[in-house]
This record gives C-alpha cells, sequence and structure tokens, in this order.
C-alpha cells in the first residue's frame, strides 16, 4: 500500500486551509491525526457538524493524496465516506473521532479513464460495466481516522 505522509503539525491549519481552498473557516489545533492533534473547530458554520468534518477532512486527505505529491504520484477521484463516528469527553472537552473509508485513483489512470469514457459514450459496442470495473480495480481504498475537537460548537 502507498504510504502518505502526514501533514506537518506545526502548520497553522486556518492559514493553510485558506491559502489552498479560499475558505475562512474558524479552526485552531492539527490536523486530526490523534486526540493530542485534534482540530480544533471554533465556530459553527452554515454546514451540520458531519459536514464541517467531512469537508475538513476531504481537504487534509487531498493535500495528502493529490498537493503533495510529485506529478506522477497524484491520486484524483477522491472520495470519503464516513463508516464510524465516535465521541469523546475528556478533561471537560468533547472530541469526535471520525473514521473515514477513502476511495481514490492516480491521476494519470483517472485522465485516461475519462478520456476512454468519453471518447466511447454512445457507442454501442462500448462495454460500461467493464470501463466501471477497470476503474473500481484501480482505485486505493484506504482507512484513515480524523480526530476533532467540537466542545465550542456543540
Amino acid at each position: 500500500m502507498t504510504l502518505f505522509k502526514k501533514i506537518k503539525s506545526d502548520d497553522d491549519i486556518k492559514g493553510f486551509i485558506k491559502s489552498i481552498f479560499d475558505m475562512d473557516l474558524s479552526l485552531d489545533g492539527s490536523w486530526g491525526y490523534s486526540q493530542e492533534l485534534a482540530t480544533i473547530i471554533k465556530q459553527k458554520t452554515d454546514t451540520t457538524i458531519t459536514q464541517l468534518e467531512h469537508s475538513i477532512a476531504l481537504m487534509r486527505t487531498y493535500i495528502e493524496m493529490n498537493i503533495a505529491l510529485e506529478k506522477d504520484n497524484r491520486y484524483t477521484g477522491i472520495t470519503l465516506n464516513e463508516i464510524l463516528r465516535e465521541e469523546y469527553n475528556y478533561n471537560n472537552l468533547i472530541y469526535h473521532k471520525v473514521t473515514y473509508n477513502i476511495t481514490a485513483i492516480k491521476e494519470i489512470k483517472y485522465n485516461a479513464f475519462i478520456k476512454e469514457y468519453k471518447a466511447n459514450y454512445g457507442n454501442k459496442d462500448f462495454n460500461m460495466s467493464n470501463h466501471f470495473d477497470k476503474r473500481k480495480k484501480a482505485s486505493l481504498n484506504r482507512t484513515e481516522t480524523y480526530w476533532f475537537e467540537v466542545s465550542k460548537i456543540i
């Protein structure tokens, strides 16, 4: 399995997200790799807590699997599906420990699949099921946990 580097915990998460994704989120802490390195959500947004957590986890994953890698090693088509959610109370703080199943395809392969699909869509001889089976087989699956400290918004 491919190993992805963790984002340095000394990075300013709020500033980093603003510079890469142009989003102003009221965050502090780190990138959620452990309870000690939890992402602190300081203020609610227009979305639910679950949606906000998913968005932050997707940003971290996109940085790890795309932005931080050399062009030939990048992944795209990244999706996160929540598979487990736990809540912990520790030292009068509330934490969400969320586990996601992540799927993605190497960017080079993904672009080839898109090109094949566009070139053959509508062609009666194009085996759509076979095409999507190949895409599924080319996908990487990984499971990652993300810690959020949510005391200020619950």
